[in-house]
């Protein structure tokens, strides 16, 4: 290998983000998550798996410090971005340093405008005027549905509009990593197509890392390189994408496509998913 290839090995593998056997405990009483970790590598997609329930928006949560505002906390584990343990931090100060969540269901402000709603998301910067309207002219290059709409109060765009408003939102952090929490939902599988091609581009082109909570579990391993399956607030696999699209396991409880005769959900549920994952 060159020595100018590398320098572009080790950043290839380096990590961003690293989850570091976490627990979480909700109200003092309520144990949610059980000993999970992760890494995410510097420019990386990593698929965060599993049904509704499983434990996927609590983890993402548990990253970007919003776990106190529903009577949550990490009572265990350490949480790293960016080489720097975060888990104590504000959200605020997580912003900061580049690390930002869009939130599941949106939650844009309806009563602003699109172009208002993009603004709330440089609240953080101090870099001046004239670099947030070239971050905002990025941002609608990528999504030229969001130029068109751009003085629409966002109440009244579509589902996949605000979808790609709250992505746009977060970008105007000038994030390294963003959590992305069902993308998919509620939205037309063309839509969903779009907003994964789009984030695969800002992976590639901008840098920006994704961790991405999903029960569709299909088009996520198809866009990431590399997957983690949480069951009851475990992680119970992980591999690379290619490798997990292939597993019978995973195909057959999340694909929709295992082979022989099919099962009942009670016989998935409590024979065979329990008995080979959690055992």
């Amino acid at each position: 290998m060159s020595t100018a290839a590398a320098p572009a090995a080790e950043a290839a593998t380096e990590t961003i983000l690293s989850v570091n056997n976490i627990e979480v405990i909700y109200d003092h009483v309520i144990l949610v998550l059980k000993g999970v970790s992760l890494t995410v590598p510097r420019g990386g997609i990593v698929a965060l798996l599993g049904a509704n329930g499983a434990g996927k928006t609590t983890t993402l949560k548990a990253v970007s410090n919003l776990l106190r505002a529903e009577r949550g906390e990490v009572t265990k584990g350490s949480i790293e971005f960016d080489g720097e343990r975060v888990d104590r931090m504000t959200p605020n100060e997580l912003v900061r340093r580049g690390c930002i969540q869009v939130m599941e269901g949106r939650h844009c402000f309806g009563h602003l405008t699109i172009e208002e709603n993009l603004l709330t998301g440089a609240f953080t910067r101090r870099d001046g005027g004239a670099a947030i309207r070239r971050d905002m002219e990025m941002v609608y290059d990528y999504f030229p549905r969001l130029r068109q709409r751009k003085s629409s109060m966002s109440g009244y765009t579509s589902g996949g509009e605000q979808q790609m408003c709250a992505i746009g939102r977060a970008l105007m952090s000038r994030p390294k990593m963003i959590l992305l929490d069902e993308p998919s939902m509620g939205l037309a599988p063309q839509v969903v197509e779009e907003i994964f091609e789009i984030v695969k581009d800002l992976n590639a082109r901008e840098g920006v890392s994704f961790l991405l909570a999903e029960q569709n579990t299909n088009i996520a391993l198809r866009y990431a390189t590399y997957g983690y399956i949480m069951e009851t607030g475990r992680i119970v696999m992980d591999g690379d994408a290619a490798s997990l699209r292939e597993n019978e396991d995973v195909k057959e409880f999340y694909l929709g496509i295992g082979e022989g005769e099919r099962k009942s959900f009670r016989e998935v549920k409590s024979y065979k998913r329990r008995k080979r994952w959690l055992m």
